[in-house]
Formats: structure tokens, C-alpha cells, sequence
């Protein structure tokens, strides 16, 4: 998250060019309405057939969808804030910044529990339908926000107990560094990052093995199966970026100096925004069920248009 707005952080002798900015923001604003449209016809097509409102995976599906259109809008306003405004209210700030971070943290958890999902209607089917209710899908959602908060919360009540009273009124250029500084919480940081990181790969990893020995029967669904917890490590490894942004930043400053606000938008592309469009290309589009109401869907409102 710290990524949108990292590029123009660097002082005024780093900073684009007018005719560069506008063409950034124009490119950053196109390529988030785009992914913003798709999820919110996503979101639409869930809403408006019950199939999908009783099945968890399409639960947890639509959980994903909304919570990363959540956090690129956010990511989206904050690139903005720091072209256009540049410097906004502490506490404004704060808010963006922690709700951005909590849906950023959602999505690796939201895809563990998508491949549990996975595993335990390939491996365990005759339990499925008693394990992997609506109901216990949403206590694992609600799990899922707990987990979050117990991860970024902290930082706001050490800020609130480190820092004077007058810098809550003051303006920043809103990062999360800036803002969340107490070098207690980027200790804490890293320390999450690591547990939470290898506590996920490791239930990618035994799913992902589980179902690889029952696609060996040939059963279809197994090897779709398989193949769909691949789908979410790679975009489990593309979410892992943006836990390595400090490292990032640095090394991009260290071998572009010279056009490191450049090299920095990239990555923003990259980490922010590149991610964020997998899920409903590769989750909603690939899945034949949703792809047949979506199609529907989206021919109906065609149809309303060009009457």
C-alpha cells in the first residue's frame, strides 16, 4: 500500500515533470476504473442469482472481489492525494492509510482460505457439505478482518501514545512511515509479515500437495482443483510484493537515481494494481458457472443501452 505514493515522496528535485504526472494519473485512474467496473459487475452477478449466495467458494470469491475493489480505491486516492494535494490532515491520513493496510492484509488470508476450501471438496467430498457451510463462511470472514485487525490496530494506539498531541493536527504527505514512525511498529511489522507469510505458504503448500496425489486418479475436478491453488500462489507471490517494498524502494534508488520516480510507478503498477485485476479474470471469468451469469449479465445491460 505504501507503494502508491512512494514515487513522489523523494522532494521536489525527484519530482515529474506536469505532462509525466498527468500521464501517470491518467494511466493509474483508466487502469482502476477498468478492474473497478469488472469486480462491480462481479459483485452485481452475485448478488442476483442465489447459486452463488448458498455456494462458500463463491462466498469467499465475492469477499475477495470486494475487499481488493476497497483497497485499489483506496491505493487509487492516495496515489492522487500525493500528486494533487500533496499534504493532508494526520488523522485523515491515518484512516486511509489503516483501512488500505487491512484490506491489503485480507487478501493472502482470503486466498488460504479459498484453497482450504479447494482441499477439502477435492480431498474430503463426502464432508464438504458439512464442513464448508455459509454459515462458517462467514465466521471464517469475520476471522479474517479479526486477524487484520490485530495486525494493524496496534500500530494506530502506539502512535497515540508515542506522538504529541500537536502532530495529529498537522499535515503530512500521507505514507505509512510518516505517519506510523515508532521504529516499535516497523519492528512489528516485519515480524507479522514474517508469520503470516510463512503460516499461508505452508497451507498453499500442503493443499496444493494433497490435491496433486488425488489429480493422479484423473479425476477432472481434482486437477482443475490443483491447478486453481497454483493460480493462487501466483497471485499470492504478486500480493508478497508489497511486503518487500522498503528492500524495493531502496535497491530501485541504489541502480536508478536518475529515474527513480519512474522506476517507482512501475512498481506501483506491479504490487498495487496488477494483482488486484487477477482476481476477477482468473476467478470469475475461468469458473464456467459465474462466466455463463456474467455473460447474461452483461448482454442484458447491453441490451438496456443500445434501446
Amino acid at each position: 500500500m505504501n507503494q502508491s505514493s512512494s514515487n513522489i515522496t523523494l522532494g521536489a528535485s525527484q519530482r515529474d515533470s506536469f505532462s509525466k504526472a498527468v500521464t501517470k494519473n491518467v494511466i493509474v485512474v483508466a487502469l482502476g476504473v477498468t478492474v473497478i467496473y469488472l469486480n462491480a459487475s462481479l459483485i452485481n452477478t452475485f448478488h442476483k442469482q442465489q447459486i452463488f449466495n448458498t455456494n462458500p467458494r463463491y462466498i469467499l470469491f465475492i469477499h475477495m472481489v470486494i475487499n481488493d475493489t476497497v483497497q485499489l480505491t483506496l491505493t487509487i486516492l492516495l496515489f492522487l492525494i500525493g500528486y494533487t494535494l500533496y499534504h493532508i490532515n494526520v488523522c485523515l491520513c491515518s484512516f486511509i492509510t489503516l483501512l488500505a493496510l487491512l484490506t491489503t492484509e485480507n487478501t493472502p488470508l482470503n486466498l488460504s482460505c479459498m484453497a482450504l476450501e479447494c482441499y477439502v471438496a477435492v480431498c474430503r467430498p463426502l464432508h464438504h457439505a458439512r464442513i464448508c457451510t455459509v454459515r462458517r463462511t462467514y465466521v471464517f470472514i469475520g476471522l479474517i478482518w479479526a486477524i487484520s485487525m490485530l495486525s494493524i490496530l496496534p500500530d494506530l494506539f502506539v502512535a497515540l501514545a508515542t506522538e504529541p498531541v500537536a502532530f495529529f493536527s498537522t499535515d503530512v504527505f500521507c505514507l505509512r512511515e510518516i505517519v506510523f514512525r515508532n521504529p516499535h511498529i516497523i519492528l512489528k511489522r516485519d515480524t507479522w509479515y514474517v508469520l503470516l507469510l510463512v503460516v499461508i505458504w505452508l497451507t498453499l503448500l500442503y493443499t496444493y500437495f494433497r490435491i496433486l496425489f488425488t489429480a493422479r486418479a484423473a479425476s477432472a475436478d481434482a486437477k482443475k482443483a490443483r491447478n486453481t491453488i497454483l493460480l493462487h500462489g501466483f497471485q499470492l507471490l504478486l500480493c508478497m510484493l508489497i511486503y518487500v517494498d522498503p528492500l524495493l524502494k531502496t535497491l530501485l534508488k541504489y541502480w536508478f537515481p536518475n529515474s527513480l520516480t519512474d522506476s517507482l510507478f512501475a512498481c506501483y503498477i506491479i504490487i498495487s494494481i496488477l494483482p488486484r485485476s487477477i482476481s476477477p479474470m482468473v476467478y470469475g471469468l475461468r469458473d464456467k458457472t459465474f462466466r455463463m451469469y456474467l455473460k447474461k449479465h452483461l448482454l442484458c445491460r447491453l441490451t438496456l443501452v443500445t434501446v
